[in-house]
């Protein structure tokens, strides 16, 4: 390990504890035997994509010192009555300590909600940039230990019959560019010292500007060092309009694995060239690290 590690800022790992608790659910979030069912749907569930040592193995394998892990909120537990959720963010919590524990500093997690020793910082949904009074517990714990906030789409309902893709291609996608754009209209006066991380480029939100302009904002007004865009699951046309757009230091390396495949985002960095590529996966991560 170099003495600035490579960082991938967006992965999921579901640890035995909340394995066993979503087993023994009779509604979504569940697990049935070799499915996860949630509010978009069944989807395939392999245990062994969420076991430590084989993580671990895929880390090396991809290049990664650390992964920074979420409980991601379209798993749909904020949707829950209070004492179901508790119950499953403290199996979450207490699972991914022993982990980032065993781990040797190979993991660190990020608490969903408010951070608090031993995290890195906080998850929350899309939705929660809809009520900032209601987030403000949040960052006032980011600013106590130093944390960022990852901001994840939030998931939910997808009409009847549609493909398997459908809610990460309309539902996660406009949530992130509504969550964005209420933290440019709201957020960046009232908290412009709290490193905001949004996942999959904010939906494409730095893609709406030109639009943005045309309604007479200036977009130069948009641009905060303090806003940061993770590249999961996007190639190299997107990451050269974002690059074109804030510059490559407002980039960082997420993979949401397991759920998506790492490789073609992870050869479109590779693409832009070494320093572009230290710069995504060591440098920008470190700023954001405790």
């Amino acid at each position: 390990m170099t003495d600035v590690p490579t960082v991938d800022v967006h992965q999921h790992l579901l640890p035995p504890s909340l394995v066993q608790a979503l087993r023994r659910r009779t509604a979504p979030p569940r697990i049935v035997g070799t499915e996860i069912e949630i509010a978009e749907g069944r989807f395939a569930f392999d245990p062994a994509e969420h076991d430590l040592e084989a993580r671990i193995g895929l880390l090396d394998r991809l290049g990664t010192d650390v992964a920074v892990l979420s409980l991601q909120p379209s798993l749909g537990h904020d949707r829950l009555e209070p004492g179901e959720r508790m119950e499953l963010v403290a199996a979450w919590e207490n699972g991914m300590a022993e982990l980032v524990a065993a781990a040797g500093g190979r993991l660190v997690a990020l608490a969903p909600g408010s951070t608090s020793a031993g995290f890195a910082g906080s998850c929350v949904g899309s939705d929660a940039l809809g009520d900032l009074d209601a987030l403000a517990p949040v960052v006032a714990s980011l600013r106590e230990h130093a944390g960022f906030l990852f901001v994840h789409p939030s998931g939910g309902q997808v009409p009847p019959g549609g493909p398997g893709w459908w809610g990460a291609l309309t539902l996660y996608t406009a949530q992130m560019q509504a969550a964005y754009l209420s933290w440019l209209v709201h957020g960046q006066e009232r908290w412009p010292d709290v490193p905001v991380v949004f996942a999959i480029l904010a939906g494409g939100g730095p893609f709406q500007l030109e639009r943005l302009a045309s309604r007479g904002v200036d977009v130069r007004s948009t641009l905060h060092r303090n806003i940061f865009f993770d590249t999961a699951s996007y190639g190299r046309r997107a990451l050269e309009l974002c690059v074109e757009t804030f510059g490559v230091e407002q980039l960082v390396y997420g993979s949401d694995l397991p759920v998506v495949d790492p490789a073609p985002t992870l050869r479109a960095i590779e693409g832009f060239g070494e320093s572009v590529e230290r710069m995504l996966r060591r440098d920008t991560p470190a700023r954001l690290l405790p």
